[in-house]
Order: C-alpha cells, then structure tokens, then sequence
C-alpha cells in the first residue's frame, strides 16, 4: 500500500508540473507591450505606461549649413539678385527661434502675410505678433522695406522729365500699388513736363461725387504749374478704368481748359507693376 500510495503521489505531481508549465508558458506568450489588467475581481484596470514624446525634427541653424546654402555667402558670392525673397528676409533677422532656423522663419512670415506684397503693407503690431520677431527684427524688417519704398521712388526723378505715361507711373507705382485706401495725387509739371511737386489730394472713395475739380487744380493754380497729371490707385489690384474715373477724367479736362491748366493724363495703379493710361486709352478726353 505504501508503494502504491508513492506512486500516485508523483503521479499527481507529474500532472501538477505541467499544469504549472502551461500557465508559464501561457503569461510568457502574452504582448510584453500590452497592459496587465489581472487583479483583485472590481478592481479598476491598470493604466498603460504613458508614451515617450516624439522628438521634434531636427533643423541645422544657418551655421550649421553648407557654406553654399548660406544666405549671406550666396549674397557676397553672387549679389542679392540671386536670393529669393525668403532668403533676404533671413538675413535681415539673422537667427531663428528653437526648432526653426532664418529661413524657415522668414518663409512662415512671407506665407502668413501671402508673400512680399502683403508684408510691405503690414504694420508694427501686427509683424511684431509674429511668432520668434522681436522687437528688434520687427524694426529692421519695417525699415528695409521703407528704404526699398523711397529707393524706388526717387530712381524715376533723377530724369523727372516725364515723356510717357510709363515715367510717371515709374514714379509713384511702388508706393501707391501698396496702399490699402485709394489715394489720388497731382503732379504738376513745368513747362519741359519736368515734375516740380507732387501733391495728394484725396485719400478715400474716388469717384465724380466725391472728387472736386477745383481742389484737384487748385495747387496747380498756387505754383503756377501749366500742366498736371492725375495718379489713383486700386486697392483691388485692378487697373481697369471704371465708369466713374472717366466721368471725373472728363471734368478735370473741362475744368482745366477754363482755367488753362492742361491734363496730360489720368493713370490709375494697379498690382504687380499694372497701371493704364486713359489718355492712351481715349477715355475722358473726348
């Protein structure tokens, strides 16, 4: 009996050993990642281990580039003609912000303002809410684009004699084609169609109702100028004669032939260097 009885001990401890190893090897089988939500029955369900951050991307600084990709070498190797405009707005901020070096700093700038164009006609608050221009960037980004402004316009007056309706619009296009508000100014010129002033008029709505001959001429009359030219703008971008800048065209005419004050033409400005002539188009001057 005692043999027997031994016998089915290890009988029994044979079956509990692979009993054990199956459940071993069960738990071993299991997703490492996945979370163990065994214990106590209502017990709440143990929460996953929380995932590392991803790291951000990582963007070489300027000095860090190639020496042929710097923006400021590019400029000295080949003249600013050759940089984009992301590239010139860089080297005016000279250092980016964490994570995001001039350049990348300078196109997020030009993109949020839809290029150069819209970035010219921004003022301080709102450049300098930008994210990573200090006060510092947003000054010297303000200054160069009003140095390109005046650059721009002073070029044409070194031959202020005005020829053709392109040389007028040379003079004021770079300024006006920026204003939000639609402005209308005079030239007055001498007797040589050399320009001799420039005066702004109206700023606001142009149209027949609002624009007075006699104030459009009336600093004609002062400086004793024979001639004028008469410039507006389109905030739209759109140079296209409207109904009313020919109605307000042919009274300027009319107007300055009773007090012997030519208009040699009416330019409206437009975007992207766009200007018309209505003297070339024959409007207003019937």
């Amino acid at each position: 009996m005692v043999i027997a009885g031994s016998a089915a001990e290890a009988a029994a401890l044979d079956d509990f050993r692979a009993y054990l190893e199956e459940i071993i090897a069960g738990v071993s089988a299991k997703d490492p990642e996945a979370p163990d939500n065994s214990g106590p029955v209502g017990s709440s369900p143990a929460k996953p281990a929380p995932r590392r951050p991803e790291r951000p991307s990582y963007q070489p600084t300027i000095r860090q580039m190639p020496a042929e990709e710097r923006p400021r070498e590019r400029l000295r190797e080949h003249g600013p003609r050759y940089l984009n405009n992301a590239e010139l707005v860089a080297i005016l901020l000279r250092t980016g912000i964490a994570g995001e070096n001039a350049i990348s700093l300078a196109t997020r700038v030009l993109s949020e303002f839809e290029g150069l164009g819209g970035l010219a006609r921004v003022g301080y608050a709102e450049l300098n809410g930008q994210r990573g221009l200090s006060d510092a960037k947003t000054c010297e980004i303000l200054a160069a684009l009003e140095l390109g402004r005046r650059i721009a316009s002073l070029a044409p007056e070194e031959r202020a004699q005005i020829s053709c309706p392109q040389d007028a619009a040379n003079l004021v296009a770079a300024e006006m084609s920026l204003l939000a508000q639609e402005h209308l100014i005079v030239l007055l010129l001498n007797t040589r169609n050399m320009v001799v002033a420039r005066r702004t008029i109206y700023i606001g709505t142009v149209n027949s109702s609002a624009v007075r001959p006699a104030e459009v001429l009336r600093p004609a009359v002062r400086e004793n100028a024979p001639s004028i030219i008469v410039v507006h703008n389109h905030p739209s971008g759109d140079p296209t004669p409207s109904a009313e800048d020919v109605a307000v065209t042919r009274d300027l005419v009319s107007a300055g032939k009773l007090m012997d004050i030519e208009l040699l033409d009416h330019l409206i400005i437009g975007q992207g260097g766009r200007f018309s002539s209505l003297k070339e188009k024959g409007l207003g001057f019937d």
